[in-house]
């Protein structure tokens, strides 16, 4: 089995990093709760209903690698990686932050590939460009995101699809923990 990942919210729980970083780039005391939904959403989102120019992304993802340096992968991700033939990132993250925090946790070795979409100049999610491009050298079974931009490239291109700690979104399989993934998603036969 070949799965496509997406980063931030799905193997890594970095969302506390990503709300810290926001309200700091806000310089306002906004509720946190408020923002991770925002953020759930996606971050262009978020910018736009807190009215943060989008000129101010690179100091966002600064911010961002700053807090996510503590940030730590989901329990259980390490038993469902080793289980799959090939596991690819696609992620709106830079590559070497994303690197330094699999390598932090031994988690590199897992990984064919690593794809930061602004990096390499594709489209951000939810467009398809990044996901094309990994479909081209693999046969991908199965997306695993946690927000609906992660999962709609991969319905439009008929990959089936996991919803990680998010039910609000339309999946083929909806996930709490990666405890569930072995039995839930590899044992079934219909993939």
């Amino acid at each position: 089995m070949n799965i496509l990942w997406d980063f931030d919210g799905t193997l890594f729980d970095t969302y506390p990093a990503l709300v810290e970083g926001f309200v700091k780039l806000s310089q306002r005391d906004l509720d946190r709760d408020e923002v991770l939904r925002w953020l759930k959403v996606d971050s262009k989102t978020a910018f736009k209903h807190f009215g943060i120019d989008e000129d101010r992304r690179a100091e966002y993802k600064q911010l961002d690698i700053k807090y996510s340096k503590d940030s730590k992968p989901f329990e259980h991700l390490e038993e469902v990686l080793a289980a799959v033939e090939n596991n690819i990132i696609v992620t709106h993250r830079d590559r070497e932050s994303a690197e330094n925090l699999l390598n932090k946790y031994g988690l590199t070795k897992y990984f064919k590939e690593i794809v930061s979409v602004e990096e390499q100049g594709f489209h951000r999610k939810p467009h398809p460009s990044s996901y094309e491009f990994v479909l081209e050298k693999y046969d991908i079974d199965l997306v695993v995101g946690d927000r609906e931009l992660d999962l709609l490239p991969a319905r439009q291109l008929g990959i089936k699809t996991i919803a990680f700690q998010n039910r609000n979104i339309e999946a083929d399989f909806h996930l709490d923990s990666y405890g569930e993934f072995i039995s839930l998603v590899l044992k079934n036969k219909s993939l």
